[in-house]
């Protein structure tokens, strides 16, 4: 699936991911500060991806593992500094949510300093907070 708004894009293409913007976007994280290429890739292999792409530019990345019928998690989501501040993790998350095969499932993340943005999208609790099921 693919969403554009303006110069933007979120897709789900695994494809389009640029595994060294993916290490240098996770490098300046605390939860995956010295996570190696390798395993990058693995986690990536294994879950549906979401990049965000200004001008064919990558500039966002987010992942989620899921069984696609009940439960999804949200990992990784992170935004280049230098287009934060925007609007666009929120409507990366927003793209995730409107993904068809796991728009129905539950969802969770982990996050230790994010709770107020995360909050926007109904996800309650601390350190690890859920959203709601939506319903068909």
């Amino acid at each position: 699936m693919e969403w554009y708004k303006g110069d933007f894009m979120v897709s789900d293409n695994i494809e389009l991911i640029d595994i060294d913007t993916v290490k240098r976007l996770l490098s300046t994280t605390y939860w995956a500060k010295n996570r190696t290429i390798e395993t990058i890739e693995i986690s990536i292999a294994n879950s549906l991806t979401f990049g965000l792409f200004h001008i064919g530019k990558q500039i966002g990345f987010a992942r989620v593992v899921t069984d696609k019928a009940t439960f999804s998690w949200i990992l990784d989501v992170v935004i280049d500094d230098k287009y934060r501040g925007n609007g666009l993790g929120k409507w990366l998350m927003e793209c995730i949510f409107e993904h068809q095969e796991i728009k129905y499932t539950a969802f969770a993340l982990a996050t230790s300093d994010a709770h107020n943005f995360y909050k926007k999208f109904s996800f309650i609790n601390n350190k690890c907070m859920t959203k709601p099921l939506l319903t068909k």
